[in-house]
């Protein structure tokens, strides 16, 4: 019997039941709900509501891109992958798809892949180059030798197993070749790679000796978040700061890890990695994409991370498994999906624009030979422009090409003196072996330089420089409460066949002046420095000079 207190409710008990399946309830960024919640008890939070950085428009495009990438390449084997965007204004994360479906179970769908530590691949290069910058191994333009070297016991090969001979810094980057980043890293001192990924809160490292120089190719392993934050450090000048999730977190003040020149110089060389499919990125006026890829060993993982307006965009294509698959290459499967992503924000917003940042100060535009990566000599011709910080960046005068004199009867190399009638002057390539070996193999032999004769006769070659400001032995005082007022005029004699002459400071590139020009310098400490003057032709002078401090 029906109790008499059922009897109001029984026209209700006679409606249909309409039952949904609980994936078709609303079920909104499963994998950063759950992040946001377990933050919240590890850090004792108790309130009934938590407002996040999640914009759920943005975590629609990323969902939809996803999920159409992880559709239209299921025949290559392509069943997961995940995309993380994060605001490098205030460092939330404002999508997150740790998965391509949560509730597939066949892909572990409710793991958050932003949070497994995964092979980078070549992903970390960017920050290797960073490094070399601040510790003056390198500049942008420096020329770097791809070529077969070892590394005591490493012998790193290129991912398509082949060498480019000397490639710019710039080239080697943006083409992620391995030898050039192997080389890098193997000058970085304090900090080494190592150390840095372990001040840049790279956890669950194992021992430096454990990785060694194979570190550089994704020998350890990194999270999507902790990739994220590294690439947004890079946008943010250099300055490294945890990802927030919750509006209530107070923005960081942050590390500084990089100087903010190393840091612009490094996307200014990503900036130039083009597309895949070569279309939106390169045209004038387009918003600037700063991306670098990965592939793990094995094709185990696949990844494309870069800046584009104030967003940071990790992709990741693989299996939770970690089993490989040969179509998992960065720029093969990943970049595809980042770039979708980055259309799908443009098309979502065309205002979209790179957040203002001020120049870093201490950065000039210097020019070089473009053969060498270095100051140009009288013969150097073709001249580009490097970025470069006074002080450390290296530099010196191009010795590649050099002018040789010519018997025309012969062919061969003359000795002075020399005819007029009788002589040409033609310059030539100067490449070592190692790279006129490359040279060869690759198709594009140089022209070989004559042999150059024993000539019992010198040819007159000119007047070196003079220095005649700072003279000899001169104590220069600058007084600390004058800081950045009083500078030393450099000057110098030149002979008429010189028109460049280069300063240096022991062994930093101080600038470039005409004949006849002035060259001021501003000590930045005291203490006893070389002063050097080297012409275009390579001749030189240089002297000793005291500075001191009073207050």
């Amino acid at each position: 019997a029906k109790h008499p207190e059922d009897k109001d409710a029984a026209p209700l008990m006679q409606l249909p039941l309409r039952l949904r399946a609980p994936a078709s309830l609303p079920f909104l960024a499963p994998h950063f709900v759950e992040e946001t919640l377990a933050d919240a008890r590890l850090s004792g939070t108790s309130a009934p509501v938590l407002n996040t950085t999640l914009d759920l428009d943005l975590q629609r495009v990323l969902e939809r891109q996803v999920k159409n990438h992880v559709e239209h390449n299921a025949d290559r084997g392509v069943r997961n992958a995940v995309a993380l965007l994060v605001d490098t204004r205030d460092l939330g994360i404002k999508a997150l798809v740790g998965s391509a479906d949560y509730f597939d179970g066949a892909i572990s769908g409710q793991v958050n892949g932003a949070l497994a530590k995964r092979s980078p691949g070549s992903a970390l290069k960017p920050f290797i180059y960073g490094l070399g910058f601040d510790q003056g191994v390198l500049h942008p333009q420096t020329v770097l030798r791809d070529v077969p070297t070892a590394f005591g016991p490493f012998a790193p090969e290129n991912f398509d197993g082949r060498f480019l001979g000397p490639v710019t810094a710039t080239e080697a980057l943006v083409r992620s070749r391995n030898i050039p980043a192997v080389y890098v890293a193997s000058k970085l001192k304090n900090p080494d790679f190592y150390q840095f990924l372990k001040d840049a809160g790279i956890s669950h490292m194992a021992s430096e000796d454990f990785y060694g120089l194979a570190l550089v190719l994704g020998g350890g392993e990194v999270t999507m978040e902790e990739l994220a934050r590294l690439y947004a450090m890079l946008a943010n000048r250099g300055t490294l700061q945890p990802l927030r999730r919750r509006i209530d977190e107070p923005r960081a003040q942050g590390a500084r890890v990089l100087s903010e020149e190393a840091s612009f110089m490094v996307l200014d060389m990503l900036r130039q990695n083009p597309r895949p499919d070569d279309t939106l990125i390169s045209q004038p006026g387009g918003l600037p994409v700063y991306w670098k890829t990965g592939t793990s060993w094995g094709f185990r993982d696949a990844w494309t991370a870069g800046v584009v307006g104030p967003y940071v965009l990790v992709v990741w294509v693989g299996n939770f498994d970690g089993s490989g698959n040969p179509a998992f290459v960065g720029v093969e499967t990943a970049a595809p999906l980042f770039f979708h992503i980055v259309d799908a924000l443009r098309a979502r917003d065309a205002q979209m624009r790179e957040p203002p940042r001020a120049m870093p100060k201490h950065l000039k535009r210097v020019e070089i030979c473009l053969a060498s990566g270095d100051l140009p000599n009288a013969w150097c011709p073709q001249r580009g422009m490097t970025w470069f910080i006074p002080g450390k960046s290296p530099i010196r005068l191009s010795t590649v090409h050099r002018p040789v004199v010519i018997d025309t009867a012969t062919g061969q190399a003359a000795c002075p003196p020399y005819d007029p009638a009788k002589t040409r002057t033609e310059v030539f390539e100067f490449w070592p072996s190692d790279l006129t070996k490359v040279f060869r193999q690759a198709g594009v032999p140089r022209r070989a330089p004559p042999a150059i004769p024993d000539c019992t006769a010198a040819a007159d070659d000119g007047q070196a420089p003079q220095i005649t400001s700072p003279v000899r032995g001169a104590t220069y005082t600058r007084r600390a409460s004058r800081d950045g007022e009083e500078r030393v005029a450099f000057n110098a004699t030149v002979d008429a066949s010189t028109r460049e002459l280069y300063w240096f400071i022991d062994a930093d590139f101080i600038g470039t002046a005409k004949p006849g020009e002035t060259l001021f310098w501003q000590p930045a400490a005291a203490g006893e420095y070389t002063l050097r003057a080297v012409d275009d032709r390579g001749r030189a002078d240089s002297r000793r000079l005291r500075v001191d401090v009073v207050q």
